[in-house]
Formats: structure tokens, C-alpha cells, sequence
């Protein structure tokens, strides 16, 4: 089983993290590893939403559709992949620290079946660089868009 959680404080509201980062749009701005998104089924997100995703990863370039499971907004997006190569969830929680300022919580966890059961130790790894770097970066994003406006 490869389960990662991280975790980052962003120097922007609940609202504006949890509206960024919920928007399926803005992932290829903030991901590293993703590439390009299309919907499946029509906008907005909600429960049963269909999006494909287009990644780049181990040096492999993947394509999987993530179907919304739980979507409380401001508060926690589950999506789980409904096809592709390594079964996955992915799970997004913001929680105020302040008014200006907010933890995002990113979780994957799946079961690697077949090869990719081999490389469950790297895939943790790779993962976890991964993570850390989409939470840099988002919050990069958000906070200099943040800083903007209250200057």
C-alpha cells in the first residue's frame, strides 16, 4: 500500500486555497507531474464529476480519470481514479490557522498491483518530492496572489 500525506501553510484564506486548488483547471499550473485536464462529465465540480488527467511520472506518461467521491467545498475533495495503471485517492483538506492563512493537507494512497508493485518504495518516495513540491508551489501561487491584494 502507498499512502503519503502532506501537509503545508499557506498565507491565503480558506477560501481562496480551497477554491484554487478544488478547481481541476488550475492543476496543471501547480502540479508538477500533470500535464494537461479535460472533463468528462459538465461543470461544476461535484460529487460524481469525471476528470481525466494527462501525467508525467517515473518517466512514464500516464493517463487516469479521477471521479469526485466527497466534496464538502472550503473544507475536503476526495477524487479515486476510475481507470488507469495504479489505482489511486487523492484527498485535499484546508483548515483555517487563521484568517489569512491555511494548512492544506494532500493525501494519495493506492495499491499497486502488477509491476508496479515492485517499485511501492520508490513510487513513496517519488511521491512524497512530489507532493512537497505541488504544496511549494501552490503556495507560491496563492501568496503572491494574496500579497497582491492587500497591498
Amino acid at each position: 500500500m502507498v499512502d503519503v500525506q502532506t501537509e503545508m501553510i499557506i498565507g491565503c484564506s480558506r477560501e481562496k486555497v480551497a477554491e484554487y486548488t478544488a478547481n481541476p483547471d488550475h492543476a496543471p499550473e501547480w502540479y508538477v507531474n500533470i500535464k494537461s485536464v479535460q472533463w468528462e462529465t459538465p461543470k461544476p465540480l461535484g460529487i460524481g464529476s469525471k476528470i481525466a488527467f494527462k501525467a508525467n511520472f517515473i518517466g512514464r506518461t500516464l493517463e487516469y480519470v479521477y471521479e469526485i467521491m466527497e466534496y464538502q467545498p472550503l473544507e475536503k475533495l476526495v477524487m479515486r481514479t476510475s481507470n488507469g495503471p495504479f489505482p489511486m485517492e487523492t484527498t485535499y483538506e484546508w483548515v483555517s490557522i487563521s484568517p489569512d492563512s491555511t494548512l492544506m493537507k494532500l493525501r494519495n494512497r493506492g495499491e499497486p498491483s502488477g509491476f508496479s508493485k515492485f517499485l511501492t518504495p520508490f513510487m513513496k518516495v517519488a511521491m512524497r518530492r512530489a507532493n512537497v513540491k505541488d504544496l511549494k508551489k501552490v503556495k507560491d501561487i496563492l501568496e503572491r496572489h494574496c500579497n497582491d491584494r492587500r497591498k
